[in-house]
């Protein structure tokens, strides 16, 4: 999930930086939600680890 968001990050700086503004925006937002579902995922496997012991 990380890989995926690092991925559209990288798309997301090239595209700014050759002009495509619509393409940047979209691969930004979409790295925004897959890295806050990251978090989430990871916090509650986290939480499932602990509970678990």
């Amino acid at each position: 999930m990380l890989r995926w968001t690092i991925t559209f990050i990288i798309i997301a700086i090239i595209a700014g930086i050759l002009g495509f503004g619509g393409i940047a925006g979209g691969a930004a937002s979409i790295a925004k939600i897959l890295f806050f579902v990251f978090l989430v995922l990871f916090v509650l496997s986290l939480l499932k680890g602990i509970v678990k012991k």
